[in-house]
Formats: structure tokens, C-alpha cells, sequence
């Protein structure tokens, strides 16, 4: 088994990734976490359907985590392994890779706090309906993101981030 061990300042929370599901997804995030990418990152972006359901087309509950640069890391581009293609759901605690185009990535990914079926292949929330590639779930630390979702503010994008020291691999 391997894992993200994620560090911020609400606390820590652990990712079981699936790299029998989604090799090469998690082979991403591990080689980011591996070279120290995350250092510095931040929960840059909370989606909630309490603050943003009247504004949001297809509202979802999810915490966004990225690498210092956010929706501005350099791309890149993997095979996209969307929940067609997987046994892996937009569940709530799915870790999913947050994209632009179906496979270009940017090393930034998010956890469900609901069931969200708009991500999954075919779903509404992305305008091509190639969903999103769910890789892992979270296995302890649950109260932190619950914690960081409660900090949504008025825009999705936060004015105030909320401090990531540390992203870990461990297998």
C-alpha cells in the first residue's frame, strides 16, 4: 500500500492511493510528492454547495490541494483515467486529480466531501463529460478537510489559503 501523508495547518490527513486502479495518476502525485513540490502548496480553492450553490452551475463539496504556483503549475500531460475506465467513484473522501483538458494535469488535486457524481465520466461537471480521475481516498485525518471546508468563502478561490507544509510519499 502507499500513501500521501498531507501536512497543513488545520492539521494532517492521509490519501491510500490506488495505483491498481489509476497507475498512472498516482505515479504523478508520488513522483511530486517525492521531489518535495508540494512544499509550500496550499489549499487554494473550497467548492460548497452551502456558499456557492446558487452561484455554481453543478455545485459540489470539495477541498482543492496544490503546489505553491496553484492553477499556475507548469502542465502536464498524462493518460487521463477516468471512472470509465476504473472501479474508482467520486465518493465522499475520493481524491480525484483536479485538470484542465482530459490528462493535463498540474499538480493539484482534490477530496470529496460528498458523493458527486457530476465528476465521473459522463457527468456534468466538466463540459467535455470526460469526468475526472479519482486515485485514492482519504483513510485518517477526515476532520481536517472537513475543518478547511468550512473555511469556504464568498468566491471558491480563497483570498485567505490555508497552508500545506508538507506533502509525503510512503509505501
Amino acid at each position: 500500500m502507499a500513501f500521501l501523508d498531507v501536512v497543513t495547518e488545520l492539521g494532517h490527513f492521509s490519501v491510500l492511493l490506488r495505483p491498481d486502479e489509476a497507475p498512472v495518476t498516482c505515479g504523478y502525485f508520488a513522483s511530486l510528492a517525492r521531489s518535495g513540490a508540494f512544499q509550500n502548496g496550499s489549499i487554494f480553492r473550497i467548492v460548497s454547495t452551502r456558499k456557492h450553490g446558487g452561484i455554481e452551475k453543478n455545485p459540489i463539496d470539495v477541498v482543492q490541494v496544490g503546489m505553491p504556483a496553484g492553477m499556475d503549475a507548469q502542465r502536464t500531460r498524462i493518460q487521463h483515467e477516468h471512472t470509465a475506465l476504473t472501479t474508482l467513484r467520486h465518493e465522499r473522501w475520493t481524491v480525484s486529480a483536479a485538470r484542465f483538458d482530459p490528462g493535463e494535469v498540474y499538480g493539484s488535486f482534490f477530496v470529496c466531501l460528498e458523493r458527486e457524481p457530476a465528476l465521473d465520466f459522463g457527468g456534468n461537471r466538466h463540459g467535455d463529460g470526460q469526468g475526472f480521475a479519482a486515485f485514492g481516498s482519504v483513510v485518517s485525518g477526515q476532520s481536517t478537510i472537513e475543518q478547511a471546508h468550512l473555511r469556504a468563502e464568498e468566491d471558491t478561490w480563497l483570498t485567505t489559503r490555508i497552508a500545506i507544509t508538507d506533502v509525503l510519499y510512503r509505501d
